[in-house]
């Protein structure tokens, strides 16, 4: 049986990679985790369009031909949702009980997001650019219906490796990872980049919206005591995905395989222990 992506919750789906079966480090798109927090929007490509605003000179509507027609920038880059091992914790907390699979690495393509900043021409006053995607929808702390949405600092927005994403693999976008069009954002974590995009804005403010100030926060000390940032870069993480948890081991050598990535930079090398922590040994990198 060819492996499948795990289910966690079936509606909306959140699914995850099943690290082990994947032998490359490229991900499958098939077996690509992926973090629904409403259902799929179901979109027809001739008819959706794209509209960018709020504080711009030129106000556009762009549509997929459109975006297909402009140069295109492909790079390789890994997604993690920020929720990933939260069923590990020690104690527990609401939201998708993640084991370790909600993280994978695939090559996208699409149009650089500045270029088409640059079309619309953003006003200097503006900080943020505000994504919404088509996914509509209500949590238990906000019954009323509304659509996913974030905003990314304008400089984050601004880099060259943000991107309109447009394939994914090689192959157009699926339904399950943002179809026709979605936003990217490498080295962040996988809620900055909005599926099913529709609307861009630029901000003269910071955006308020719910999943950027009630959800995918975090605390942070300041000056002025504990302020609640949104959430953005990767934190350097690892796991060991091979041998399996609870695998009976025979005697002799054995190879360990893991994967390591460390937000928006490379990483430099992987230190393993064998004795829970007294001693460590440096890894072999593979790949990228």
């Amino acid at each position: 049986m060819a492996a499948q992506r795990r289910i966690v919750t079936q509606s909306p789906e959140n699914s995850e990679t099943p690290l082990a079966d994947v032998h490359g480090w490229v991900t499958p798109t098939r077996l690509f985790f992926v973090r629904n927090h409403f259902d799929v929007p179901q979109l027809d490509v001739a008819t959706w369009r794209l509209s960018v605003g709020g504080g711009v000179a030129k106000p556009l509507v762009l549509t997929r031909d459109e975006l297909d027609a402009m140069p295109q920038r492909t790079l390789l880059a890994t997604l993690e949702c920020a929720g990933n091992g939260r069923s590990f914790l020690a104690q527990k907390v609401p939201g998708v009980q993640w084991a370790a699979g909600a993280v994978a690495h695939a090559e996208w393509s699409g149009v650089p997001l500045c270029d088409v900043l640059e079309l619309a021409g953003v006003d200097d006053s503006a900080i943020e650019i505000v994504f919404e995607g088509a996914d509509v929808g209500s949590e238990p702390d906000h019954p009323e219906l509304m659509h996913f949405a974030r905003g990314l600092p304008l400089a984050k927005a601004l880099h060259r490796d943000t991107i309109l994403a447009l394939r994914m693999n090689g192959e157009p976008l699926t339904p399950s990872h943002g179809f026709p069009v979605r936003l990217l954002v490498p080295g962040w974590y996988g809620v900055a980049s909005v599926k099913w995009l529709t609307r861009i804005e630029a901000s003269r403010v910071p955006f308020g919206g719910y999943f950027q100030t009630v959800k995918y926060t975090i605390k942070q000390n300041a000056a002025s005591g504990q302020e609640i940032v949104p959430l953005g870069e990767m934190a350097v993480k690892s796991e060991i995905v091979r041998p399996f948890a609870g695998e009976a081991l025979g005697w002799g050598k054995q190879r360990v395989f893991g994967l390591a990535w460390a937000g928006e930079e490379p990483v430099a090398k992987v230190e393993l222990s064998a004795d829970g922590g007294k001693t460590w040994r440096e890894t072999e990198l593979l790949g990228p």
